[in-house]
């Protein structure tokens, strides 16, 4: 049996939603949407000087504000409020009609509003929209990141410029001391590069220099005032795609952002592979420990030439990756992590210095990198964490980073549970007869109805189906009711009577039926065209039912329901885009208002650049692995009961 789109998607009780505080900011006035597609938009980045004035174009799912949609795609807006609208500073201009606020009334004179002015952080991304964002012109003491999370601007890297008195027969100090002394809030420690380089530049510079100190470091003197210049870089590593973020430490902004797939790809689309390609071959552990380093190597060298910075001048690295990611960019065996009991070698591994992972930055730059959980809820997930504020919120909140493996949080406001659930492959378009990765020519957005209307990545000819277009493409034949509630396509015979519009294009390859999408010409044959097999269908159901059964599980030890969920954050670079009206339908997330469910971005990238731009939130990220219970599914007897339960659609 079929359900119905009403049955599927519960009503959008607005009064009771901005009673429990889950929708913008007071004034904002959200436009109502219904969670599903994509929306463009284009930011002209200005710059006093108009040659460096610069546009990018991005796609982000309806209802992300726009200070969030700059912030994931590293466009700087000042801000120093945390997105609440109080600040007054997030400026943008915005063509065409947007709902003005009270805070933006507050902000702008009437031209200006009538002129498209508006505060970011309080437009919501219902639409395409063109915006212009002003240069910076604030330091903050603060900084935002892209989940509304505010940050008091407090790095380990601290620079201190002094002058200072030049010896003389009746002052012999030793250079160091005298460096030492001048510096009069800080006790650092110097280490052998500073004591190599300290008389050359002290003499050089007419003993007129800037000591660079990195946590209780002295790790460099540098000649002249160089105080403004300290950048760092924070990196998502992900075991399909890695992205990296320059950070100027000063203000407390990304600078440049750039991503590409991991160097690993070849050997293998998952931990696991990759974890038997090493036990196969002990070769292997070497090799991806290089491509690892050649991925984080090539991300940074990009990163600096965009932002025209100095490799020379980025210090600190911060790195956020799962526990096998982190292990083989380090060199260690992960063969632990593949096999019961799923043991790593530490939970915390120490700082490195650059050098030792191939990154040719500062000679003392060091990279920290996040704790885990667990073998299977890494770093990446306390990064997640810490950027969404999962330990700060009293809300009952649901954390889901959607790919092959899924990490699933669950918090009550005052207990945080945690656990992984083996999603597979399916989300990354693996094991789909036409599935890709997100690149030009992916269906990432499907929408059924007369005719079939699809999204394309970068609007040309599809190729194949993405993770979020197959999502889609499920749970709206699921809508139509050409998909049963067990997720089998109706008899050929029923199709033209359910939805006669659509019934020609359930066809069949061979013996396996199939949902044509896509035809490259009128004649084309189902197999020259891009389509749903039956068997897509049973992938997604496995991937989507591991995943509900990890959250209903946790939601029962904390001893919850499904209603009780008060917000619901999709993150990762695939949940992100996953529409959440689609979510709902297939039962990926519990039955919720699509207001509720939150498009959180990038969160591990979020988080490494906390841990960077603060050493308080740095701090907060070690002191959850103390306030998180991990919970283990394969430990439960009836885990496997509760799976079969989930893999129907609809309800």
């Amino acid at each position: 049996m079929s359900s119905s789109a009403d049955d599927d998607v519960p009503e959008v009780d607005l009064d009771a939603v901005r009673r429990e505080g889950l929708l913008a900011p007071p004034g904002a006035g959200p436009v109502a949407h219904d969670g599903a597609g994509r929306v463009s938009l284009r930011f002209t980045v200005l710059d006093p000087d108009p040659e460096r004035t610069t546009q990018r174009e991005v796609r982000v799912p309806p209802g992300v504000p726009v200070f969030d949609a700059a912030s994931w795609n590293g466009i700087a807006i000042d801000s120093t409020c945390g997105g609440h609208g109080t600040c007054h500073k997030c400026k943008v201009r915005v063509e065409g009609s947007t709902p003005i606020t009270r805070h933006d009334v507050k902000t702008f004179t009437r031209e200006q509003l009538d002129d498209g002015w508006r505060l970011a952080c309080l437009v919501q991304a219902t639409r395409d929209l063109a915006v212009d964002v002003p240069p910076l012109t604030t330091r903050p003491k603060a900084a935002t990141v892209g989940v509304g999370r505010q940050v008091i601007l407090r790095p380990a890297v601290q620079k201190r410029y002094v002058e200072l008195d030049e010896p003389s027969l009746a002052d012999q100090r030793p250079d160091i001391d005298r460096l030492l002394a001048a510096i009069d809030d800080l006790e650092p420690v110097p280490d052998l590069h500073v004591l190599r380089r300290l008389p050359t530049v002290l003499r050089a510079a007419d003993f007129k220099v800037t000591a660079v100190i990195v946590d209780e470091a002295l790790v460099d003197v540098e000649p002249g005032d160089t105080t403004d210049v300290r950048y760092a870089i924070a990196y998502d590593l992900g075991t399909t795609t890695v992205v990296a973020t320059l950070l100027d430490l000063a203000l407390g902004t990304p600078v440049a952002v750039a991503s590409m797939l991991n160097k690993q790809q070849p050997f293998g689309g998952d931990v696991i592979t990759r974890i038997s390609a090493t036990m196969m071959d002990p070769e292997t552990l070497p090799r991806l420990q290089q491509a690892a380093s050649a991925t984080l190597a090539e991300l940074a060298a990009q990163v600096c030439a965009e932002g025209e910075v100095d490799p020379r001048h980025v210090y600190e690295v911060a790195v956020a990756g799962n526990a096998t990611m982190t292990a083989l960019v380090l060199g260690i065996d992960p063969e632990p992590l593949g096999v019961a009991p799923f043991v790593m070698a530490t939970s915390q591994p120490a700082a490195v210095l650059a050098t030792d992972v191939g990154l040719d930055l500062h000679p003392r730059a060091r990279v920290a990198f996040f704790p885990a959980l667990g073998a299977y809820v890494g770093g990446d997930i306390v990064a997640g964490m810490l950027a969404t504020g999962m330990d700060r919120d009293k809300r009952v909140r649901l954390f889901i980073d959607v790919g092959t493996n899924c990490e699933i949080v669950v918090s009550d406001g005052d207990r945080i549970l945690s656990t992984a659930a083996p999603a597979g492959p399916a989300f990354e378009g693996g094991a789909i007869k036409c599935g890709m990765r997100a690149a030009d020519g992916a269906i990432e957005v499907v929408r059924l109805g007369d005719d079939v209307q699809l999204g394309v990545i970068g609007d040309v000819e599809p190729k194949g189906l993405c993770g979020s277009g197959l999502v889609d493409a499920v749970a709206e034949l699921a809508k139509v009711g050409l998909l049963d509630g067990t997720g089998r396509f109706v008899p050929d015979a029923q199709a033209p009577t359910i939805a006669p519009a659509l019934a020609d294009r359930l066809t069949r390859i061979g013996e396996e039926r199939v949902f044509v999408l896509h035809r490259p010409h009128a004649d084309a044959p189902p197999e020259e065209c891009v389509v749903l097999s039956q068997r897509d269908v049973r992938e997604l159901q496995f991937a989507k039912a591991a995943i509900s059964t990890g959250w209903t599980l946790l939601l029962e030890e904390l001893g919850l329901e499904h209603k009780d969920v008060q917000q619901v954050l999709m993150a990762g670079s695939f949940g992100s885009y996953i529409s959440p009206a689609s979510a709902v339908r297939i039962g990926l997330v519990p039955k919720l208002p699509v207001l509720r469910i939150v498009s959180a971005g990038n969160v591990a990238g979020e988080g490494a650049k906390m841990a960077l731009l603060s050493i308080r939130e740095r701090a907060g990220a070690e002191a959850l692995l103390e306030e998180v219970t991990y919970v283990e599914l394969s430990d439960r007897a009836d885990f496997n009961d509760r799976f079969v339960e989930q893999l129907g659609f609809g309800g």
